[in-house]
């Protein structure tokens, strides 16, 4: 007993000098710097940028198993040492400006996604490009001088009728907006515009379907389809 003892006993000392020795590495290699636990075995220091996929894989078991339980317990364990250290999460303010959105859009028969209408447009697009034939595409304005902002740490609730561009507002404040599609106007994010940083790296949209039950409310919505996904 005293063997086995001895022996996690030197396991946790050897585990504590590692991380002194981590902690004593300058700030930005301290952010790439870590110890990944195996299932058996002493922990291996590695690098987190240059993780494997087996590893990678191996690490999110650990910290979000089942997603319902060990999600919300690794956000507070994560908030607890940030509180812990003093850091705060940086926040940022979303402000968009007469954003006004357009399109040139086929109506009719036209507007069919077939094989006889992608020749027809790709045919119309070169003439009309060379002024040899006049746009017979309908102009239509999707989001017409829009303004407000997204307060950091707030949730915040888009709504309005089926087609009145709520949508397009969020895939013109991801960024994500698609070519087709004119815009004009200004987004930034914390003052700076969409050309000066990605976009990308900051804020996501994601598109999904919700089957809205009447006797639940919104907030029991958003949690019940939360759990389903």
């Amino acid at each position: 007993m005293d063997i086995f003892s001895k022996s996690s006993r030197e396991e946790d000392d050897e585990e504590v000098l590692r991380w002194a020795s981590l902690e004593k590495l300058p700030t930005f290699d301290q952010l790439k710097k870590g110890l990944l636990f195996g299932s058996t075995g002493p922990s291996n220091e590695v690098n987190v940028d240059s993780l494997g996929t087996n590893d990678r894989r191996h690490l999110l078991d650990r910290l979000v198993n089942v997603a319902d339980e060990d999600n919300e317990k690794f956000l507070l364990k994560l908030r607890a040492r940030l509180d812990r250290v003093g850091i705060g999460l940086p926040t940022i303010e979303i402000k968009f400006e007469h954003v006004t959105v357009e399109a040139d859009i086929n109506t009719g028969s036209r507007a069919l996604p077939s094989f006889i209408n992608f020749h027809i447009d790709l045919l119309e697009g070169l003439l009309s490009l060379f002024h040899l034939l006049p746009n017979s595409k309908r102009h239509i304005t999707i989001l017409d001088d829009v303004s407000g902002v997204i307060k950091p740490k707030r949730m915040t609730l888009l709504l309005g009728p089926p087609s009145s561009g709520k949508t397009t507002l969020l895939l013109s404040l991801a960024g994500k907006l698609a070519k087709e599609l004119t815009i004009s106007g200004k987004v930034t994010y914390n003052g700076h515009e969409l050309h000066e940083f990605v976009p990308e790296k900051t804020s996501a949209y994601i598109s999904q379907h919700d089957v809205h039950i009447g006797e639940m409310t919104v907030r029991e919505t958003l949690a019940f389809s939360a759990r389903c996904q």
